[in-house]
């Protein structure tokens, strides 16, 4: 070999590495004094991972705090496989017997999803982590969790209507779960964290983290036991009466604090999506009825108040039918000459009507939005109804007197307790609230309800004087007596109202109510009674009234109400 030949083979070698060292150079030179800050972070991106930390809503509580949850969030997978791992492994048919096993699902579906080259295939989503112990256990090849959480309702279907519930995409989509969203939410944190060449998280490298914030926990006013108390009550006369439905609250006179609403039909919290709006409907504050004589409240009061007549003022009540603007107004039962208190007591249409005349519609009419009358009342519960009051400019001829006996003018149970309540507590009407305390995750008190007196309607001592007189329609010869308390003295009055229908009024379908405070004395709770078209019977006294009877019973001990003194 001679010595060009030499020389030749080193020389290329030697070029190759001087020409490697200075594209290395180059490239060094490059990273550290050139513009790369995209290089930089693409190179640093690849050793982070970045993962959601879901945040948990906060827990719903009735009025006795954390001993009673109402509504809690627990730790949930959505379960997914990556088929193509299973396939490969020759695993399809192990994987989809122990999957169709652990969650019902259909075997043969499982293996049709399983068995081929995709990446992903979801199995079931929303699994409670306490479900999921065994499948841990198994390790099956290409199964994968993601992690969610779950909105759970203990109770199911208890305080349904007030509570709401949580769609699947975390939304709050009725009742407090909607009002008080933006508090029960949170919000989601995000975990960034340093992995190695394996994408194996390195738990001790410092990571720029979002930290999450859980969502607030909710106390409510409402008294589990009181609740449980009135919605067996409600199912014990839907059953009864073969009621088209039925809804009840319970309010304390003085603050307007809800200790219970229900409405029948319900529905389980914990199968939302299974339901029909009619059951999702909260009957309490979305249903607007014709109250019929519970309703005479409002025009005895008014007359008191404006001291129209006394209670000793005799009215003739026609012997039952009256002929007043073309029309024929009649009572249940014939009846002379009649005090007013009396006429309260028996509940005579006739009596309430010229009663009503007397005071005048534009007076009567002032007294009817005092007392809320066609306007919502603010509960802190999405879908309430503002009910139907005509301004009296539209007022036929017999209006006064028909809206004076709970006809031509549509109410919400809520609206009417509220008129039973301005009586009990001295003629103020209070605004009912169902949220009593809000406390985010940290232990910050951010929201405290208080009694809300929004206007003073009548005096202390018309106010007694209804309470006294209201106390007479529950004693011999009232047409309220099945809705006493043994122990303790009521005062309330009955509902006997035909339903609107086109045309006019049907003469099948009623609804019964019964809406009183106790005790009559020193009034602390009032509770309203509703019972849309019931069968085997349909008088207010006779349907509605024994409900409130239980009710009352049940309630006065729960919240260890003492009888009043005269």
């Amino acid at each position: 070999m001679t010595n060009d030949r030499v020389i030749l083979r080193l020389l290329w070698p030697s070029v190759a590495l001087v020409v490697a060292f200075v594209g290395l150079g180059v490239r060094l030179a490059f990273l550290h004094i050139g513009e790369h800050e995209s290089t930089v972070l693409r190179v640093e991106r690849r050793h982070y991972r970045k993962r959601s930390v879901i945040a948990k809503r906060g827990s719903i509580f009735d009025r006795n705090g954390k001993k009673n949850i109402l509504a809690l969030t627990l730790d949930a997978k959505h379960v997914k496989a990556d088929p193509k791992v299973i396939s490969d492994k020759g695993v399809v048919d192990e994987v989809a017997e122990k999957l169709s096993k652990e969650f019902d699902l259909p075997l043969d579906k499982l293996k049709n999803g399983l068995d081929s080259k995709r990446r992903y295939f979801l199995i079931k989503r929303f699994v409670p982590d306490a479900e999921l112990e065994s499948l841990y256990k198994a390790k099956l090849p290409g199964v994968h969790f993601d992690d969610t959480t779950i909105r759970c309702y203990p109770q199911n279907e208890l305080l349904c209507h007030v509570l709401g519930f949580v769609n699947n995409n975390g939304i709050g989509s009725a009742g407090i779960e909607q009002r008080a969203h933006k508090y029960l939410r949170g919000c989601d944190g995000v975990r960034n964290s340093r992995v190695n060449a394996r994408n194996q998280e390195l738990y001790w490298a410092e990571g720029r983290d979002i930290p999450v914030i859980n969502g607030s926990d909710i106390t409510l006013t409402i008294d589990q036991n009181v609740q449980f108390v009135v919605e067996r009550a409600l199912d014990a006369v839907m059953k009864k009466h073969e009621a088209r439905g039925a809804w009840a609250i319970v309010e304390k006179v003085n603050t307007g604090e809800i200790l219970a609403m229900a409405s029948r039909p319900a529905y389980n919290l914990n199968k939302f999506s299974t339901t029909s709006a009619d059951q999702r409907l909260n009957r309490a504050i979305g249903y607007v009825y014709e109250p019929g004589s519970t309703f005479k409240a409002i025009a005895f009061s008014t007359a008191f108040n404006e001291n129209i007549v006394s209670e000793n003022t005799l009215i003739d009540c026609e012997q039952g039918a009256w002929f007043h603007q073309g029309r024929i107004l009649r009572d249940s039962h014939a009846h002379g000459k009649l005090t007013v208190a009396d006429g309260l007591k028996k509940s005579s249409n006739i009596l309430t009507a010229k009663v009503a005349i007397m005071i005048g519609k534009n007076r009567y009419y002032k007294y009817l939005k005092a007392f809320g009358i066609g306007d919502r009342t603010g509960v802190d519960l999405p879908g309430e109804e503002a009910g139907i009051l005509h301004n009296p400019s539209n007022w036929s001829g017999i209006s006064l007197s028909r809206i004076a006996i709970g006809q031509g003018v549509a109410v919400t149970a809520l609206q009417m307790i509220g008129v039973y309540c301005t009586i009990a507590n001295g003629g103020y009407l209070v605004r009912p609230y169902v949220v009593k305390r809000i406390v985010s995750s940290n232990g910050e008190e951010l929201y405290c309800r208080k009694a809300d007196a929004v206007r003073r309607v009548i005096t202390e001592k018309t106010a007694k004087k209804m309470r006294r007189l209201l106390a007479r329609v529950t004693e011999d010869g009232g047409t309220g007596k099945r809705a006493r308390v043994a122990g303790y003295k009521v005062a309330g009055k009955t509902g006997t109202a035909q339903k609107a229908v086109r045309g006019g009024y049907s003469k099948t379908d009623y609804i019964a109510s019964f809406v009183g405070f106790i005790p009559a004395e020193k009034p602390e709770i009032a509770i309203i009674v509703v019972v849309d078209t019931p069968r085997n019977g349909y008088y207010g006294g006779t349907v509605a009234g024994p409900v409130f009877s239980k009710i009352a019973e049940q309630s006065v001990r729960c919240l260890d109400i003492m009888p009043g003194n005269n």
